[in-house]
């Protein structure tokens, strides 16, 4: 996934689960999920209530109506188990605001009621389902409907969509949204295979993380199949008037009629980003590679569900300046949905392994500045958050999350620290030494989940045991363990482009004289990130005006530049922007580029009560998961 950078925290308020069924039962408040004595520390998802080491899900088959009208999935999940306790009488499923009507387990063809309970809701983690299965069932069947308050699920009028004729519905099961969606084991230590029958409104096509067809017949009933192992949160599905267009023969875009053809056209070299990728790493497992391209509400800039990934527009700006997120999503297909994390305290192997082999693919396609610049932009950032950060978050290897939200912890640190790492160890052993241990770890690992003891154990054995003084025990404990980034490890990421960006903008601030029309064509997004990144606390409004008269910032189509223009408007009181900004944040839903504007609008009485006022209209077009965020920044701020 390609994260809002914002070192925000999500306290999503999750409301308790209901159940009238008269043979099950409310169990007393749940605290906490405990690990199992049996499950090593390290590979324990603090998470989840379900209880791998007993029971683990091997199948999943889900057999669901999607209702846009009541927004509301309902229908039945069924298990297939396989039981690793022989004393165990009992499976555990995570919940969150789920109505659990029935459970039953299959014998000799005959499905029978089985007891069970649905605890008291957490307020993180939602609610532990408890089946009573005292003949050890090897199928266990639950029927159960969403509610219309799902946090993994947004509902869109059609109003909210680009094509203004269909409602839309779209899941973000990360981290841990799956279970208010589907009952699951919902944690990335238990990989299943799914099937899926979904019915709908004849007039809207679904799609899911499995084998869809492009040519599918838009009928209102529909058929999946996902024969690889994948964990629940790589667990999707997508509802509204889409369609199909190719761009090779394994990979195309699926968008609304509106936006299909310009998606197409901006994600054209995706084939190649994947032939490049399985040139260095090894063959692409998924079948195929599919785009959907979301509705601008998306929170995140994409989600890596396998076989389809979930894009926002924002990135589609007309020049494949910001691809990097499909190089990005595409390489979670190597790192993270092949080779996954176990927990969420070590999202470093997933995401730090991904923004590494992002940069790689970029490097091939676009030239080693266009990555370098990618990479320069992301360790800035990097460093300016490290400053604000509890030095407990600063670590790759996280301790236990306890309490916390797995989207709390969710910061640059395993993205772009973990690249950051990899990078170094590229470094000092070699590329013609690296890229062969990378592909090997990717092959042994190939659909597992896996823990940081694990990877470390693979690297000593396998590439710092091949020249043992490239890299030493303390720089690794420090990389690991440590705050921060070690520096006298770490070489810093160097461009041309941003150095250029750099120059003329201190060239601009020192002489008035704006950058020569030579150069600016050649930076890209990127460039002018970095011209706008460096611009300090203010600016005053005659140097804002010959900005945007020249270069017309304020309303511009493109969000990374307005995520940095918009703020910088706001703390130089430069409120002619205002309109435009508004419109901005009624538009997109994407978390990193609205909660900067939202951030430094609530620093003052007027603002706050701006973003209040834009806010109050925005809500209905915005997911939950960015509804929360804008929620909790907001009343901070009316706190304080």
């Amino acid at each position: 996934m390609r994260f809002p950078f914002l070192l925000l925290p999500l306290a999503m308020m999750m409301a308790a689960c209901s159940n009238t069924d008269s043979g099950s039962a409310t169990a007393p408040a749940q605290s906490k999920p405990r690990p199992a004595s049996s499950v090593s520390a390290r590979h324990h998802d603090e998470s989840s209530y379900a209880r791998p080491d007993v029971v683990k899900i091997s199948d999943l088959a889900l057999d669901l109506n999607l209702d846009f009208d009541r927004k509301q999935l309902a229908g039945t999940a069924t298990y297939t188990l396989d039981w690793a306790d022989p004393s165990a009488t009992q499976l555990q499923l995570d919940t969150r605001d789920l109505s659990i009507e029935r459970a039953e387990g299959e014998k000799g063809g005959l499905w029978t009621p089985l007891p069970f309970t649905v605890a008291d809701a957490d307020p993180v983690f939602g609610s532990k389902l408890t089946i009573e299965a005292p003949e050890r069932n090897d199928r266990i069947r639950v029927t159960y409907s969403t509610a219309p308050t799902a946090s993994g699920l947004q509902w869109l009028e059609p109003a909210m969509t680009e094509g203004k004729t269909l409602p839309f519905m779209f899941s973000q099961s990360q981290a841990i949204h799956a279970r208010s969606w589907v009952p699951l084991q919902d944690t990335p230590g238990v990989r299943f295979t799914y099937s899926a029958h979904v019915q709908t409104r004849p007039d809207a096509m679904v799609l899911m993380s499995a084998d869809n067809d492009p040519a599918a017949v838009r009928d209102g009933d529909y058929e999946f199949k996902m024969p690889q192992a994948i964990p629940s949160y790589l667990l999707a599905i997508a509802a509204g008037d889409l369609v199909f267009q190719p761009i090779s023969e394994r990979s195309g875009v699926w968008a609304e009629p509106a936006m299909v053809e310009k998606a197409a056209v901006e994600f054209a070299d995706t084939e190649k980003m994947i032939e490049v990728t399985e040139q260095l790493y090894g063959p692409y497992r998924w079948g195929r590679y599919d785009m959907l391209v979301l509705p601008p509400s998306f929170p995140f800039g994409g989600m890596e569900n396998p076989r389809l990934t979930f894009a926002t527009p924002t990135v589609i700006v007309g020049d494949k300046s910001l691809v990097s997120l499909i190089a990005h999503e595409l390489a979670h297909s190597w790192s993270g949905n092949l080779v996954s994390n176990a927990s969420w305290k070590d999202i470093w192997l997933n995401e730090g392994f991904t923004t590494y082999v992002q940069g790689r693919i970029l490097e091939v396609l676009y030239g080693e500045d266009a990555a370098e610049a990618d990479r320069e932009v992301d360790q800035k950032d990097l460093l300016v958050d490290l400053k604000r950060m509890a030095p407990a978050d600063q670590v790759l290897m996280l301790a236990p999350l306890g309490n916390r939200d797995p989207d709390e912890i969710l910061s640059q640190v395993p993205y772009i620290k973990g690249a950051w790492f990899l990078q170094t160890l590229e470094q000092r052993f070699g590329r013609e030494t690296f890229d062969p241990f990378l592909r090997g770890w990717f092959d042994q690992h190939a659909f597992q989940s896996v823990d940081s003891d694990q990877f470390i154990d693979y690297l000593k054995k396998n590439l710092m045991a091949t020249n043992p003084s490239a890299f030493s025990g303390e720089e690794l404990k420090a990389w690991m363990e440590q705050p921060g980034i070690p520096i006298t490890s770490a070489a810093a990421a160097r461009s041309n482009i941003l150095a250029s960006a750099d120059t003329a903008r201190i060239a601009w601030q020192g002489s008035g004289v704006l950058p020569s029309s030579q150069i600016v064509p050649a930076w890209g997004t990127l460039g002018w990130v970095g011209f706008l990144d460096g611009m300090g606390e203010s600016l005053s409004r005659e140097q804002l005006k010959q900005l945007d008269d020249a270069y017309h910032f304020t309303g511009t189509p493109n969000g990374e530049i307005a995520a940095r223009w918009y703020p910088l408007t706001i703390r130089s009181g430069y409120v002619e922007a205002r309109p435009a900004m508004a419109d901005f944040l009624k538009r997109v839903g994407r978390r990193k580029l609205i909660l900067p504007v939202y951030q430094e609008l609530a620093k003052t009485p007027d603002g706050l009560a701006f973003a209040q006022a834009v806010f109050a209209e925005a809500q209905p077009g915005y997911h939950p998961i960015t509804t929360a965020s804008v929620k909790e920044l907001l009343s901070r701020s009316t706190a304080r």
